[in-house]
């Protein structure tokens, strides 16, 4: 039997998580090329409060977060699913109800308050074995692109063929299925796995923050999504300046998501067969900035603004993927959950503030002046990633210990002196070695063998 091949209950678990998350997902994105513009037309609206639309969705998410992942391993995973979906279903029912402003600004918080992606993972890591895990949270990872993407080119065609009540209606059936595929379709599990790779554990905290290497790949995800929610309050109203009508956007954003992609997937083998990760990732930064500058400088000239939102995409896309990537390999051994917790809550903090600062000087100024803003943060940016260092090329795995298990400080120092073992982690009460190793020079088997003393 090949014990690498996935079950069909991790099978079933992967895909309708995945799903799950990606029709969550799919209904915060598909508001992003459209408020702006539909928006406007709202009772009440400005450019400031269509910013803050935008980013109080993810000031709740920062805000719950940490706190959901927690509660679910008290009351368990999929109770915590569903309520936060419930949620999320109710902020898009008050939304698409709403004729004003104020009950989108409403709607968007709620749908913002159901947190669920740590109970995701962590009900993922309870149905899938550890052999399977990464494959398994890969899987989402690439979900998650892939939403991106369907999400700007469906977002623009439902709201200009049934207007953007219609489109929240859309986003509320959405989260409704991710009920009945949860319910009906996410395997049951009577067993919570505490795996530090993937759930948030209280006492970590300190350390993770203390951590200067992810401290600076948080700060850059914040940035990244700044960017990303600013560059969006001004864009559709720029694109209109330049004659091309909002019904159409969805065809630019189709064009650069594909081309993107495309373009993608060299980079990645690059930065992660060649190891080449720090220099991509600087690379990034810089594309991000002359992206920004390309915008700032264009005006209302059509094709000046497509080369600047195809830069954008494609630094956008590959950071995307290099990111996680990184907290994973810098993260100590058994800090990755909690650490990924901590990078999941500054991404939504950087939704806030990028909604809400595009918004204010949009409002207050222009759209030049938000793209202006995104190139001076982009540069801070450039500044900060160049500082970086290297990242070791480890992957991570817990390894379940065996009853006899020998001492701890043993084990570990004869874990630390295998080849290809970079950092270990014993946690005796969880029966849970964490460990990083190079793959090229270890594996996971060779790992097993020694931990069962073999």
């Amino acid at each position: 039997m090949n014990d690498y091949k996935m079950t069909p209950v991790e099978l079933r678990a992967t895909w309708g998580l995945g799903t799950v998350f990606s029709l969550r997902m799919l209904g915060m994105f598909m508001v992003l090329p459209v408020l702006t513009t539909y928006g406007m037309s709202l009772q009440g609206a400005s450019e400031a409060l269509i910013g803050l639309a935008i980013g109080i969705y993810g000031l709740a998410q920062a805000i719950f977060q940490i706190p959901f992942g927690l509660l679910s391993d008290r009351i368990g995973r999929k109770p915590l699913i569903v309520g936060g979906l419930l949620i999320f279903v109710l902020g898009s029912v008050i939304a698409a109800l709403s004729s004003s402003i104020w009950g989108i600004i409403l709607g968007r918080a709620l749908q913002g308050s159901g947190a669920i992606a740590a109970a995701v993972m962590a009900l993922l890591s309870d149905l899938t074995r550890e052999q399977n895990r990464t494959k398994a949270m890969a899987f989402i990872g690439v979900s998650f692109g892939i939403t991106f993407a369907i999400a700007m080119v469906l977002g623009p065609i439902i709201t200009h063929s049934l207007g953007l009540n219609a489109l929240f209606w859309m986003i509320a059936i959405l989260a409704t299925v991710g009920i009945i595929i949860t319910l009906w379709v996410v395997p049951n599990t009577q067993t919570h796995v505490l795996n530090r790779e993937s759930g948030m554990v209280k006492g970590c905290f300190s350390k993770v923050l203390a951590e200067p290497k992810l401290l600076k790949l948080n700060f850059g995800i914040m940035c990244l999504h700044i960017m990303l929610m600013s560059t969006f309050v001004a864009l559709p109203g720029q694109l209109e300046l330049a004659g091309f009508p909002a019904a159409q956007h969805w065809k630019i954003y189709l064009c650069t998501m594909l081309i993107a992609f495309a373009t993608v997937v060299p980079f990645i083998i690059y930065a992660e067969v060649k190891r080449r990760m720090k220099r991509v990732f600087v690379g990034c930064v810089a594309v991000l900035l002359i992206a920004e500058i390309v915008l700032w400088g264009s005006g209302p000239h059509f094709w000046e603004l497509v080369i600047g939102v195809q830069l954008f995409f494609l630094a956008f896309n590959l950071m995307e993927a290099i990111l996680p990537s990184l907290i994973s390999k810098e993260s100590p051994a058994g800090f990755k959950g909690t650490a990924m917790g901590i990078y999941s809550t500054s991404q939504f903090i950087g939704v806030a503030i990028g909604g809400s600062l595009g918004g204010w000087l949009d409002g207050m100024f222009d759209s030049q002046t938000v793209f202006l803003a995104g190139a001076l943060l982009a540069m801070v940016w450039l500044l900060v990633s160049s500082t970086m260092s290297e990242p070791p090329y480890v992957a991570s795995l817990r390894i379940e210990l065996p009853e006899d298990a020998e001492n701890d400080v043993e084990l570990k120092a004869r874990l630390l002196a295998q080849p290809g073992v970079s950092d270990a982690n014993i946690i005796p009460q969880e029966r849970s070695a964490y460990v990083k190793i190079d793959s090229k020079i270890t594996n996971r088997f060779e790992i097993e063998q020694l931990v069962k003393g073999a």
